[in-house]
């Protein structure tokens, strides 16, 4: 019976104790702060998880400081800034003709493969090597008009060769681009002559007009194809243009550089706007390098293109933006010590890893920048 009224004092003091500090927690403000730090106003932990993660009936979520650590949580203030203004383009990769080339058939014939074989789609090609034979195939009538046609040319050639001997005779005393010419002429009449005489007689050899690599390959043995028709294309593969499209010819003139969405190896350079517009919009060309990735020609591409003008917001990494159940566009921001909340917010891209929050933040909100998908996927 001395032991237990002795112990009765101690057992009072803790009641008592326990009384303050609940007391305490239900009188302290927000963001209220222990003798110890901690944060009287955070919430109670009786539904929690084991690990202590829990979701509020607000909508914020707890998070303790250990599983904080263990997930990288990575908070930064938002201060509002200026930064410059950006717009979402529509792009296609496009061959660059300071490096790219194209084989057409200049008459109708039959295709014939080299002795090595025809070349196919993706395989490297060097300047002038042999890609196919084409032999031309002609109608009875069309081969008479043809050589009709050559005699023609041939006459003619040998007019202009007479004039051009006679011409370098007199040199000295008759005008010098009336020499130069009569000699372009010549030439002329050579050239035509020598195609239509291949054309009827003989085998068109179609070769690479550029090295690199076939984009496209379109004939088979024995293929009859079309005057005109396109049969091969080479580009260089690390030499590429990006065509994107602007409908306000005002915007375009304020465009400054671009990136690729979601492909940061690559890089643009800006090289103009056109001043014809092409289905109501007008084409806006960069020319791009490529590091460690691949890009084919017709490839659909998203850029973020920089602007001349400024435009107010906070500027996060584009990690730090989720969407909720709501499919709404959020950040997280800390509320306490363990407390996270999600903060609908409107943004546009910055670049091709930043984004600017331009509404549903303010200077003092700290945002969460590393780790929000996790926070995100709490329930």
């Amino acid at each position: 019976m001395t032991n237990n009224k002795s112990k009765s004092p101690w057992i009072g003091a803790l009641w008592l104790c326990a009384g303050l500090s609940v007391s305490l927690s239900a009188w302290a403000g927000p963001g209220a702060h222990g003798p110890n730090g901690e944060h009287l106003d955070a919430p109670a932990t009786g539904g929690a998880s084991p690990s202590g993660l829990m979701r509020l009936p607000d909508g914020s979520v707890q998070v303790p400081k250990a599983a904080q650590r263990r997930m990288g949580i990575r908070t930064v203030l938002a201060p509002e800034g200026s930064h410059p203004a950006t717009i979402t383009l529509n792009a296609r990769v496009v061959m660059d003709p300071r490096s790219a080339g194209q084989v057409q058939a200049t008459v109708g014939g039959r295709i014939e493969p080299p002795p090595q074989g025809l070349p196919v789609a993706g395989q490297a090609v060097r300047q002038g090597q042999v890609l196919a034979w084409l032999r031309p195939t002609l109608g009875a009538g069309e081969r008479a008009d043809q050589r009709a046609g050559l005699a023609e040319l041939r006459s003619g050639r040998q007019l202009a060769e007479q004039r051009v001997a006679r011409l370098n005779q007199l040199e000295g005393s008759v005008p010098a681009k009336d020499i130069e010419a009569a000699r372009s002429e010549l030439r002329s009449l050579r050239e035509r002559e020598a195609i239509l005489g291949q054309s009827l007689d003989g085998v068109q050899t179609l070769v690479a007009p550029v090295g690199g690599v076939l984009a496209s390959a379109r004939v088979l043995a024995g293929q009859v194809v079309a005057s005109e028709e396109l049969l091969f294309e080479v580009v260089d593969p690390q030499r590429v243009l990006i065509e994107a499209q602007v409908s306000d010819p005002a915007l375009a003139a304020q465009v400054q550089s671009a990136v690729v969405q979601g492909l940061p190896q690559v890089t643009l350079a800006y090289q103009g706007a056109a001043r014809v517009m092409r289905e109501g919009a007008v084409p806006l060309t960069f020319a791009a390098r490529l590091q460690n990735t691949v890009l084919a020609i017709g490839q659909p591409l998203t850029l973020v293109a920089t602007l001349s003008r400024q435009q107010p917001g906070v500027a996060v990494p584009a990690e730090a933006v989720v969407r909720n159940p709501s499919n709404e566009t959020v950040v997280w921001i800390k509320l306490s010590a363990e407390r996270f909340l999600p903060q609908p917010v409107q943004t546009q891209p910055l670049d091709a890893s930043t984004v600017l929050v331009t509404r549903g933040l303010s200077p003092d909100n700290r945002v969460v920048v590393q780790g929000a998908s996790l926070i995100n996927q709490i329930r």
